[in-house]
């Protein structure tokens, strides 16, 4: 009977459930069984009710006797053993017709609709989507540090024992109708990810010295020439290359901006963070999932410090320009296949490029080899300056061109501008050594 009801439940947790209820009220009804007097009565009673089948699997009885144990009592006398195999007869015939009208011991019927099974577990991919729209990271403070490691609420954990000091972080802010403004800047606004473009092995357990020399000869170059800010190497480690409130040489000649805010040349105003990996026929070699989850750790970290906008957050290959050439791409490394979505980022590849839509930069034929078709935020610019040179009845060229004039004057002012405040640093260095 219960091997029966139970083949008709599927769910295997329906089905434990099931045998466990119906055995209890077996277990339940075998005992008040046991106390009727009289083998022959128990025996009857026991087909009757369908405990005999199950007793075998009672936990409390698991030889499953049909006797109860015996008990020692002193012996009747003749008369009184008449009177209770008399009395043993009609509560016989009492409890068959009892039993008769009694309903038998049901287990719990299996539901109509079975309910659905619980979701499988999600996939790295779906573990870490995040919300959409690049919202704010959540509050993350310093939990605990010591002389060569950080550690954040957020389960960051950075390696400082490689930090440098960089050059002063300095540079000004452009805006599309005032051109370069009179503040100078010193706090970092965006973030630009890199990959390291170093040789790689295979990830795997016999390479493990190989990995290990490789990463540190990375951090050696890049600490020596103060390149990024952070390197995530290939099993999620962090470490600090270059102190946040310096300047690193990570983003070179550059273009970027969000609304009317426009910033050239980006290793003043951001942060360089590089994934060891390397941009290799057009794509990133896959980043792994230790790489990504620091990563997304570390962005957060850095967005909540500084209070970066997502729309500032950035890959070095939508940034990076060749300005003698007025051309977009001169470094390609995460051209395409970032997942700024996983990062809490909005997907900065719809973007119109502000290279293309301001300064109207085009693209090479070098360009199209490596990326096959430019990104679609470089389509929508072109579009977007079609449009406008339509509206006022010019050439296109002509409009690239003019553009192109502007960028290189405000290049021109902002180089002017940083020779400037060496000048005077230098000045200031002699006057205070005596010189």
């Amino acid at each position: 009977m219960l091997e029966a009801k139970g083949r008709a439940i599927r769910d295997p947790v329906l089905k434990l459930r099931f045998l466990r209820q119906s055995l209890e009220r077996f277990e339940t009804l075998d005992e008040r069984l046991q106390v009727l007097p009289g083998a022959p009565l128990r025996w009857m009673a026991y087909r009757l009710t369908g405990v005999e089948e199950v007793r075998p699997l009672f936990s409390s009885n698991p030889w499953g006797a049909l006797d109860p144990p015996r008990r020692s009592r002193p012996p009747l006398q003749r008369r009184a053993r008449r009177a209770v195999n008399a009395a043993a007869l009609l509560l016989m015939a009492a409890a068959g017709l009892a039993l008769a009208s009694y309903p038998r011991a049901r287990s719990p019927e299996p539901p109509a609709v079975m309910p659905k099974s619980p979701s499988p577990l999600p996939t790295v991919e779906a573990a870490l989507d995040p919300p959409r729209g690049g919202l704010t990271a959540e509050r993350i403070w310093l939990v605990d540090s010591g002389a060569a490691f950080e550690l954040y609420s957020n389960g960051l954990r950075i390696d400082t024992s490689w930090a440098v000091r960089g050059d002063p972080r300095r540079y000004r802010v452009f805006t599309v109708s005032g051109g370069m403004g009179a503040e100078v800047h010193d706090r970092p606004v965006g973030i630009v990810y890199h990959t390291s473009e170093s040789d790689l092995w295979p990830l795997e357990e016999s390479f493990n010295e190989k990995l290990r020399d490789s990463s540190q000869d990375l951090l050696r170059y890049l600490r020596r020439n103060q390149v990024y800010h952070y390197l995530v190497d290939r099993f999620g480690r962090v470490y600090r290359v270059v102190e946040e409130k310096d300047k690193a040489n990570h983003a070179g000649m550059s273009v970027w901006g969000a609304g009317e805010r426009v910033y050239l040349n980006l290793n003043g105003p951001t942060i360089g963070i590089s994934f060891e990996t390397r941009w290799e026929g057009g794509r990133a070699l896959p980043i792994t999932r230790a790489q990504l989850e620091a990563g997304r750790s570390l962005s957060d970290y850095l967005r909540h410090k500084w209070q970066i906008t997502p729309a500032l957050c950035v890959t070095h290959g939508l940034a990076s320009v060749n300005p003698k050439k007025h051309l977009i791409g001169h470094h390609l490394d995460w051209a395409r296949g970032f997942p700024f979505e996983a990062f809490s980022l909005p997907d900065q590849y719809q973007i119109e490029s502000p290279a293309v839509r301001l300064f109207g930069f085009a693209y090479d034929e070098r360009f199209l080899t490596v990326m096959g078709e430019p990104w679609p935020g470089v389509k929508q610019a072109e579009t977007r300056l079609q449009a406008e040179a339509v509206a006022k009845g010019r050439d296109v060229g002509d409009v690239r061109r003019e553009r192109a004039r502007t960028y290189d004057r405000w290049l021109a002012e902002l180089t002017g501008d940083a020779e400037a405040a060496e000048k005077a640093a230098a000045q200031r260095t002699r006057a205070a050594s005596g010189g």
